[in-house]
């Protein structure tokens, strides 16, 4: 039984080895005259999104209600913007393919909060949506990996019921950081191994 096993596995590797010799050679080098479109080419989107989870005790702080927003009512306070959850991404758009316009992209980078926590009072695991923290921008690569940004940072946007005044812990939509623009160099370098 073994021998026959044998000679199947051995006749069987021959067929695929003789198959694989008289199949046609495929020519791997690229067409010269072949161009990206000029308008949204093959690789026109590049981006990634990422979903976070805050263990209690580590909540994301948007800087939207004072550290203290407990002492404002307890578990109750009516500002507890502390989120637990939080989605975000990146997507960089390439619209030109051809020409030196293909330097040119546009840029946003949005951060969704959800949750509802006050720090050492309440502590959730409620998906609450908090509101949307967002910038986008233009950018022009250089050469060898540089690119010039200019960057537009916004102010928190609330959304839903949270979108109004909370009490006497409630700190404004300023967000973390405020609203900016900035003007940078932005470095890429090394190559992805997937």
């Amino acid at each position: 039984m073994k021998r026959l096993a044998w000679i199947f596995a051995f006749s069987l590797m021959m067929s695929v080895s003789a198959s694989a010799q008289s199949a046609p050679t495929v020519s791997v080098a690229k067409d010269a005259d072949a161009q990206p479109r000029m308008f949204f080419p093959r690789d026109t989107f590049w981006g990634w999104a990422q979903f976070d989870l805050a263990p209690p005790h580590n909540e994301i702080d948007p800087n939207l209600c004072a550290g203290n927003a407990g002492q404002y009512g307890g578990v109750n306070a009516p500002c507890s913007l502390f989120a637990r959850y939080m989605l975000s991404g990146m997507l960089e758009v390439r619209p030109f393919g051809r020409t030196e316009l293909r330097r040119f992209m546009v840029f946003g980078a949005p951060a969704f909060l959800f949750g509802k926590t006050i720090p050492q009072t309440l502590y959730t695991w409620s998906p609450d949506a908090i509101g949307i923290e967002h910038s986008w921008g233009v950018g022009i690569f250089i050469a060898k990996g540089f690119e010039f940004r200019v960057t537009q940072h916004f102010l928190f946007d609330r959304l839903g019921a949270r979108d109004k005044n909370l009490g006497t812990a409630d700190l404004g939509n300023n967000g973390p950081w405020g609203r900016y623009m900035t003007v940078g160099v932005h470095k890429s370098f090394g190559t992805r191994r997937w």
